[in-house]
């Protein structure tokens, strides 16, 4: 087997459920530190963080990844099990096998290469891993990360993120930012009473079914050249206490926005909360900004890495703001570049998760040459 293949084998037979790292990153740093990297572990709470340098001045570039991966699911569905690695008809089957431990090995076998090559190289190169990414809050990952970057001063000039990005072949598809996501838990406030006696109720589903008419019939805004149109959607709607007879005397709701730059998290709380008021619905609301959405404009690692994937891909590659979020929303504020290339994504979070095995080699030599001329002299 080769190198790669062997790492990420490794890889998944650690069952690192969220937030579980379960020894990957223990695995990865040791490693990086035979190749000379200095490595930090900056976990907190039940989170594994891990942060290994080489290198000690500018420019700085970071590769992004996480070692957690979701839930695998009813085993029995497997083909075989999720947490053992087979390859079966050209890939490699998986928990992870795409999101993203072929892009934590791939990356990791880049940097080892890229500094044996290079001792004495321009700038500092980095590996940055979370055992956070896939959890509901991202509480104790990178989030927590980026603060203590920022008291200890730590710039970062450019990141690669390794989440599966690419549509039909590597290096397809190249997200150069992501859309915003806004969350409410939305309470209304009724009466609880009986049914046949509704003078003596407020019924809170009543009173929230116009307002959610007009919440889910609103155009937020018509998107630009960047993101799309900002979309609402409801997720949970619950009320009543199972019984026929009884108007329930609440009723809970939890949604979300995923924005581009055409409106501000802000924004779209006022007029939510103006749209409930003009509706007279006596409510609460419980706010979370998962991320703001940021993009990375023209500069020089969107043009290597444009380049370097046009090449890998043999056509051109498409530049995207979409999918869902990842945590180069929390880096991007600090200044950097960021960029997400990675595997292939049709198979993540799926039963039967795999990954190309020809994809999977070639990736370690993507993520190099894009280190290569990035820090070229």
């Amino acid at each position: 087997m080769s190198e790669v293949r062997d790492l990420v084998c490794e890889l998944i037979r650690r069952p690192s459920v969220t937030p579980d790292d379960a020894g990957c990153q223990k695995l990865i740093a040791q490693r990086l530190q035979r190749a000379g990297f200095r490595c930090e572990h900056l976990d907190h709470r039940e989170v594994s963080n891990l942060w290994a340098t080489h290198g000690a001045d500018a420019p700085v570039l970071v590769f992004l990844g996480h070692t957690d991966v979701v839930p695998s699911g009813p085993e029995g569905s497997w083909q075989s099990p999720p947490f053992e690695p087979k390859i079966k008809d050209g890939r490699l089957y998986g928990r992870g096998a795409a999101d993203m431990k072929s892009g934590v090995a791939a990356m990791t076998i880049a940097l080892e290469r890229f500094v044996a090559a290079r001792p004495q190289h321009h700038g500092t190169v980095a590996l940055l891993l979370t055992s956070d990414e896939e959890g509901p809050l991202n509480l104790y990952g990178v989030r927590r990360v980026v603060e203590h970057f920022r008291e200890t001063g730590q710039r970062i000039d450019w990141c690669v993120v390794g989440e599966p990005s690419s549509r039909d072949h590597l290096g397809d598809l190249i997200r150069v930012g992501r859309r915003g996501s806004l969350s409410g838990k939305l309470t209304v406030r009724g009466v609880q009473g009986h049914v046949a006696y509704p003078q003596l109720a407020r019924n809170p589903i009543h009173a929230l079914a116009p307002a959610l008419a007009e919440l889910a019939a609103t155009r937020w805004d018509e998107g630009n050249e960047h993101f799309p149109p900002t979309s609402f959607q409801i997720s949970n709607l619950h009320a009543g206490t199972g019984a026929l007879n009884v108007i329930p005397g609440e009723l809970t709701a939890q949604f979300n926005f995923r924005f581009g730059t055409a409106s501000s998290a802000l924004s779209l709380r006022k007029r939510v909360e103006e749209i409930l008021r003009k509706h007279d619905v006596d409510y609460v609301i419980e706010w979370t900004l998962s991320g703001d959405p940021f993009l990375t404009s023209d500069g020089k690692l969107r043009r290597i890495a444009l380049e370097v994937c046009r090449e890998y891909a043999g056509l051109e590659p498409e530049l995207s703001t979409g999918g869902g979020t990842s945590d180069g929303r929390f880096i991007a504020p600090l200044g950097a570049e960021v960029v997400e290339i990675g595997p292939v994504n049709a198979s993540i979070h799926k039963i039967d998760e795999h990954i190309a095995l020809n994809e999977l080699e070639r990736l370690p030599e993507l993520y190099l040459t894009i280190a290569e001329r990035l820090l070229s002299n």
